[in-house]
């Protein structure tokens, strides 16, 4: 493993935790939970799993961001981001998608996810703190 590949997992779980809560608290504070209930709806998925959706975003941001079961949340994540890249899917991608936004954004998030999983924590993790060996990532 390079010698930068603590950072580059730290850079990583940095942007993706950053990514996730700002999704998860868009979905409380801008959308609402009726008003995410509903998109829910109208996409075919039950209304009800907004709410574990919206929990799963806000609480795996915030452990990505603190360095905390890093790799438990990351996984956590790739259920939440392949939903939310099967619902977009149909309208295609960014550039030609017709109602604007397509699955290219998510399908980076969930490979972003997966990676983390696969990486680790990296440096400045506060789940490194617990581990009786050295962060390897």
């Amino acid at each position: 493993m390079t010698p930068n590949a603590p950072l580059a997992a730290t850079l990583l779980r940095l942007g993706l935790g950053t990514t996730m809560l700002a999704h998860g608290l868009l979905k409380v504070t801008v959308y609402t939970l009726p008003g995410t209930v509903a998109f829910f709806e109208s996409s075919g998925f039950p209304g009800w799993l907004a709410y574990p959706v919206t929990a799963g975003e806000i609480l795996g941001g915030i452990a990505l961001l603190v360095g905390f079961l890093v790799r438990t949340a990351s996984l956590a994540l790739v259920p939440i981001l392949a939903g939310a890249t099967l619902t977009v899917a149909p309208n295609g991608w960014v550039f030609n998608a017709p109602q604007g936004g397509g699955w290219e954004f998510p399908a980076f998030l969930l490979l972003a996810a997966v990676l983390q999983a696969l990486l680790g924590p990296g440096a400045l993790a506060l789940g490194n703190l617990f581990n009786r060996r050295p962060a390897r990532a």
